[in-house]
C-alpha cells in the first residue's frame, strides 16, 4: 500500500503524487478505500482509484539506484523487431501498458534502431511506431526526471551523457 507523499507510476497517466488515502461510501453504505493522485506534469487533474484496483498497473517510482543501472544496462538491452506491422503494433503496447522501465527502453531503442537503419535506406519509419516510441519515451522521461531531480527535457541527454561508451 501506497503512503500520502508517495510518488507513483499510475498506469498510462505517468507519475502522480499521492494526495490523501480517503474512505468513501459505495453501495449499500460500504465504505471503500481510494488513493487520491495528482498527476505531477499535467495541469490540475485529481485522480481517484480504490486501492484495491486491478485493472491499472500502480508501482513507486524507481530508486536513484535502480535508475542508474537500467541507464548503464541500456548499450547491452535487446532490440526485437517484428516485420509485421499489426503484430510489432501488438507487442509495443504491451510493452508500453506494462509500465515497466525496461520494456519501455526495450520498446525505444527498437524504434531507434529501426529508424536509423530505415532512414539509411532512404525511407520513412511508420507514424505509428513514431507515436508509440514517444509515449514511451514521456512515460520514462518523468520517472527519470522525477527520480534525478531534474526536467523531463532533460533526461535524454543525462541518459546519453551517464551511458558507458
Amino acid at each position: 500500500m501506497f503512503k500520502i507523499d508517495d510518488y507513483i507510476m499510475y498506469g498510462m497517466t505517468g507519475v502522480c503524487k499521492v494526495l490523501d488515502i480517503t474512505n468513501e461510501k459505495i453501495t449499500n453504505g460500504v465504505k471503500k478505500e481510494y488513493y487520491v493522485l495528482s498527476p505531477l506534469y499535467s495541469n490540475n487533474t485529481i485522480i481517484k482509484i480504490p486501492v484495491d484496483n486491478k485493472k491499472v498497473p500502480m508501482r513507486k517510482i524507481l530508486s536513484e539506484v535502480t535508475v542508474a543501472s537500467l541507464i548503464s544496462d541500456i548499450p547491452n538491452m535487446d532490440t526485437s523487431w517484428i516485420d509485421n506491422e499489426k503484430m510489432r503494433s501488438e507487442q509495443f503496447k504491451v510493452m508500453l501498458r506494462s509500465g515497466k522501465c525496461e520494456e519501455l527502453l526495450k520498446l525505444i531503442r527498437s524504434i531507434y534502431c529501426n529508424k536509423e537503419h530505415i532512414k539509411s535506406l532512404g525511407k520513412k519509419s511508420h507514424q505509428a511506431d513514431d507515436n508509440m516510441m514517444k509515449e514511451a519515451e514521456r512515460l520514462l522521461n518523468e520517472e527519470f526526471a522525477t527520480v534525478l531531480n531534474i526536467s523531463p527535457d532533460e533526461v535524454t541527454s543525462y541518459i546519453s551523457s551517464h551511458i558507458p561508451q
